[in-house]
């Protein structure tokens, strides 16, 4: 009940923008098209090398200014139909990881891949859920599948993960005790395997930091026989996009290096 009021408010109330705070407007065009997804491409968390079942990420936008407020309004506020423009951001990332074939491939269209994807969203604790009213995972994960569907890519949602045991507070945890705090936490829901096998598996959430949590997901897929393809979300830090580029560089480099061999 607390969610619905939370959304017919959002729609119906003068409302300042999320992300710079211009007048009457619930997301200006200018912070809209920050979450546009022209900039989505691979990340690389800083512990990449120390996370062995983390698949390639992929986001669509830097977490920072306007980006960063909105995630945090439609998370901690319950500023609801952000959950739209933000699933946008991640139907764009999600896009971009079949387009690389989640291995670093070139070429290929949208649906690279091919046949169908099955986004799954990192789930939110129970006491998280009930205090927000909401799971933005879960339901920025609905407004991406939509998105895609719309552009002709088959994609649903499959919420078949849960916390198997209680987990600290991640806020203010360095990466080393991120994973220590999530290691294990995570499993199949029974029957998930049913649900979730035979397609494309994509992991979903809104922010990567460390990408422990993403690495978590993975595994806990892993463990009941499923395989994480990719993990896409809406925002990373920007010095993760440059890491990402930075290795791509050098692979780059050794690619040809070894061509002329």
């Amino acid at each position: 009940m607390r969610g619905w009021w939370q959304e017919l408010a959002g729609l119906v109330l003068p409302a300042a923008c999320a992300g710079c705070g211009a007048a009457r407007s619930l997301l200006c065009g200018a912070c809209r098209g920050a979450l546009g997804g022209a900039g989505a491409g691979p990340v690389c968390p800083a512990v990449r090398g120390a996370l062995p079942s983390l698949p390639p990420v992929y986001a669509a936008a830097r977490y920072e200014g306007p980006v960063r407020a909105v995630v945090l309004a439609h998370k901690e506020r319950g500023a609801l139909p952000l959950a739209g423009p933000l699933g946008a951001a991640l139907a764009a990332a999600v896009s971009a990881a079949a387009r690389t074939g989640a291995r670093g491939e070139r070429g290929g269209g949208a649906g690279a891949w091919g046949g169908e994807l099955v986004l799954v969203p990192v789930p939110s604790a129970r006491r998280a859920v009930r205090a927000r009213g909401h799971d933005p995972a879960r339901r920025i994960a609905l407004a991406a599948s939509r998105r895609l569907r719309r552009a002709g890519e088959p994609a649903r949602v499959a919420p078949v993960l849960r916390l198997r045991r209680r987990v600290a507070d991640q806020a203010g945890l360095g990466a080393r005790q991120r994973r220590e705090n999530l290691a294990g936490a995570l499993e199949v829901r029974p029957g998930g395997v049913r649900t979730a096998g035979g397609a494309r598996i994509v992991v979903v959430d809104d922010v990567v930091t460390t990408g422990a949590t993403l690495e978590e997901a993975a595994r806990a897929l892993r463990a009941a026989g499923l395989r994480a393809d990719a993990a896409a979300v809406v925002a990373a830090p920007s010095g993760s996009f440059a890491r990402a580029l930075m290795l791509e560089r050098r692979w780059t480099t050794r690619t040809e290096q070894k061509s002329r061999e």
